[in-house]
């Protein structure tokens, strides 16, 4: 299956990584609720989206798009424009989580509201990462 999926097409690899740094995301959040539980709710959120977006880069140009290493200002630019587009599309995935959390106050509300805005913010990322990031490989 991973071998099969490893020579797929691009968009079937950028959604395993998009489970896989979700995954990521949520499971720094809940460590950090249970190591801080007085810190306010937006530690967590940061941590997470901070662990998912470095875990996601790092796995996106070696493996979904397969970028090769270029010149370390190419790479800064690289990473500069991820994170730029990461900003964009956070907004998006913390307005539903933070919209879940305002309108049911419960931890699943919370998390069910991140699952619903990473997947839409990630849908939008792989366009703008295939399109202006990852150009060079996907051309």
């Amino acid at each position: 299956m991973f071998k099969s999926l490893s020579q797929g097409h691009p968009i079937a690899r950028y959604a395993v990584t998009a489970v896989l740094s979700v995954l990521a995301n949520l499971i720094a959040q809940e460590a950090t609720v249970q190591s801080l539980p007085t810190a306010h709710l937006m530690v967590s959120i940061v941590v997470g989206t901070l662990v998912g977006f470095f875990m996601k880069y790092v796995i996106d140009k070696t493996w979904t798009f397969r970028e090769a290493y270029t010149s370390p200002r190419g790479e800064a630019q690289r990473i500069t424009l991820s994170g730029l587009f990461s900003v964009a599309t956070t907004i998006i995935f913390w307005s539903f989580e933070l919209g879940f959390y305002a309108i049911w106050q419960t931890d699943f509300a919370k998390y069910l509201g991140a699952v619903i805005g990473l997947s839409i913010g990630y849908v939008l990322k792989f366009w703008l990462d295939r399109r202006h990031v990852f150009r060079e490989a996907t051309v």
